[in-house]
């Protein structure tokens, strides 16, 4: 028989795996079946959260820490006067109770001792009842303390016996009760001695002290006679009294913490709105101050740092407008001075055309001029692209190309240059293509400028050009065993207009924007570019480019200090200098006599130029 009615469904059974089955129409989907974490696992998970969470506040509260310490300095006073105060008011009221028991006791025994010396019995019934109430005598509350009384037949003692032992009424005493160091003691002399003792009361052992001495009982018998005092009372008054320390010191502990949150308050809180305008100025926010109030230390404080800051506005303020107006003139001069240098330009060229025709005098007049004149329309270039740089105006034109063919596309092109002074291109290729995502005219540019320098300042030797990749980066390294470079020469290697040696005479023109305009060049490609040298050892630039567009750079194909560098045995200054996209600013690397490598802290800005950029 076939049933139309629901269909039903199994339970899954328990512990059948990780993943339950429901039922979805005519199909059974398996989906997955998280496991339910146990209760030490998430006690384990709420203690290591909370511990974390301690952790990063100690690290980043000033005022969160000093507060713990106050109160864990707080903690460790408390508990060393504490554990003076109750091992001393201990020890005074063991001494108040022990000098109170041997006075009560001697009194006791002599008592007893002289009443059973007085005492006429003559049978064994008279006898033991006159022990017995005589004894009582000694029971009773002595004070705040309890007073109890057991008689024990002296080991070895030869005579008649009337009672074997007596204790008072509706006590647990037995001999085991007196420590047998205690007994000793007793038996040697007639003598009273001592020992605290720990008494079995009900359920519970409570502290009790114990004095002993020889007692001569009817007939003429010795028996030694303990009186137990406990010590219950003073018990609970020392419990009394730790309890109140306790309350108090947590209670003290807690005062300390509250005022030395509310003093670390008074004192953080302008600390850390200092510090809060502090990144807001670094940020750029120039306009904001510290609010000031009062006229303590911190106020001036306050008032002292928004006057440094007001200046510095002022300064910075007066620096980019003199920023903005050089930018902006030399945009100006720059466009302006495109329309007549088009026309001298051409007017050049039809005499430079002509020069054969002329005499001597005029045609050599006439090769100047135009060589001039192709070294001004390289300048202006050089200035317009510098101008769009400025504005943020600069865009890449990406697409997929192999920066092998670049780098040989600038060999070629440099060949002629490079055989005028004598010097040799290598270029190795460590892959036989490499594709990057990049603006081939900047970088085919980046590469030329590092190359014309590179001859510019190789004293005719060979000059080497490396491109190695990764998966996630290329690198171009370009080598000369020239002139090299001081660390005063690194450091402003990428500065606008700026040479090493002024006075060197130009075998290749260019603007001395070269470097500049390259630094700029791999900053928009997210790379960046690097500088090493040594003085009279050669130089090394190293570019750094990623392989697709917006990668983070994780990788460094090629070193920046050369395999060939030589390890100076003393200072020589070597240096390099790292353009970060992320920092505006070059990063200076010195090495020092040991061969290794430093860095300091530079300054110039990546858009400026180096030691003679082409």
């Amino acid at each position: 028989m076939t049933s139309t009615g629901p269909t039903s469904r199994a339970a899954l059974p328990a512990g059948s795996g990780d993943r339950a089955t429901r039922r979805t129409g005519s199909h059974r989907v398996l989906t997955p079946h998280r496991r339910r974490r146990t209760g030490v696992e998430r006690l384990w998970w709420s203690i290591r959260s909370g511990g974390l969470a301690l952790v990063s506040r100690w690290r980043h509260s000033l005022q969160f820490r000093t507060v713990l310490l106050t109160m864990g300095m707080t903690l460790i006073a408390f508990v060393m006067v504490g554990a003076f105060l109750s091992h001393e008011i201990s020890s005074a009221l063991f001494s108040e109770r022990l000098r109170q028991a041997e006075q009560e006791s001697r009194r006791g025994f002599d008592e007893v001792q002289a009443i059973f010396d007085r005492a006429e019995t003559n049978d064994r019934a008279t006898g033991q009842q006159t022990i017995y109430n005589t004894l009582k005598v000694l029971e009773g509350d002595s004070g705040s303390t309890r007073r109890m009384f057991l008689l024990l037949q002296k080991p070895g003692e030869q005579g008649q016996r009337w009672v074997e032992t007596a204790r008072s009424d509706n006590s647990q005493l037995t001999s085991a009760v007196i420590p047998e160091e205690l007994r000793t003691a007793v038996r040697r002399d007639n003598g009273q001695y001592y020992q605290s003792i720990s008494l079995p009361v009900g359920t519970s052992d409570v502290p009790a002290i114990a004095v002993g001495r020889i007692v001569r009982v009817p007939p003429g018998t010795n028996y030694e006679l303990y009186l137990i005092y406990t010590l219950g009372d003073a018990q609970d008054t020392l419990s009394y009294i730790h309890g109140a320390l306790w309350v108090g010191g947590v209670v003290l502990l807690l005062a300390v913490g509250a005022i030395a949150w509310f003093v670390t308050r008074a004192v953080v809180a302008p600390v850390s709105d200092a510090a809060d305008v502090a990144e807001k100025l670094a940020a750029g926010q120039l306009e904001e101050r510290i609010n000031v109030e009062g006229e303590d230390e911190l106020a001036r404080l306050g008032a002292s740092f928004n006057h440094m800051a007001g200046n510095l506005q002022e300064q910075i303020t007066a620096l980019a407008e003199l920023s903005r107006m050089q930018q902006r003139f030399v945009s100006d001069v720059s466009h302006e001075l495109r329309t007549p240098l088009t026309t001298v330009r051409m007017a050049s060229q039809v005499l430079f055309d002509a020069r054969e025709d002329f005499d001597p005098i005029n045609k050599r007049s006439a090769e100047l001029l135009y060589h001039q004149v192709e070294r001004f329309q390289t300048l202006l270039a050089d200035l317009l692209e510098m101008s769009r740089f400025d504005a943020g105006v600069a865009v890449l034109d990406i697409g997929d190309a192999d920066i092998n063919n670049v780098v040989r596309s600038v060999q070629d092109g440099t060949a002629m240059l490079a055989e005028n002074v004598g010097s040799t291109i290598e270029v190795r290729l460590d892959d036989p293509s490499c594709v990057v995502e990049m603006d081939g005219k900047r970088i085919e540019r980046v590469v030329r400028n590092l190359l014309v320098n590179a001859i510019e300042h190789g004293e005719g030797r060979p000059i080497q050009v490396h491109v190695a990749a990764t998966d996630n980066a290329v690198a171009v390294t370009v080598r000369d065993h020239g002139i090299g470079m001081t660390p005063e020469d690194v450091a402003r290697v990428f500065d606008r207009f700026w040479r090493a040696d002024p006075a060197r005479a130009r075998t290749t023109g260019g603007s001395g924007l070269g470097l500049s305009i390259a630094a700029e060049d791999v900053n928009l490609h997210h790379g960046r570019l690097q500088a090493w040298g040594l003085a009279g050892h050669g130089s090394n630039f190293r570019m750094i480019l990623p392989r697709r567009r917006g990668e983070d750079l994780v990788d460094e194909p090629l070193p920046l200090e050369p395999v060939d560098a030589p390890v100076p045995a003393v200072e020589t200054g070597a240096s390099a200098v790292i353009l970060d996209p992320a920092d505006r600013g070059p990063a200076v690397v010195g090495r020092e006599d040991t061969g290794t490598v430093t860095g300091t802290a530079a300054t110039a800005e990546p858009s400026s130029s180096g030691r003679g950029g082409a």
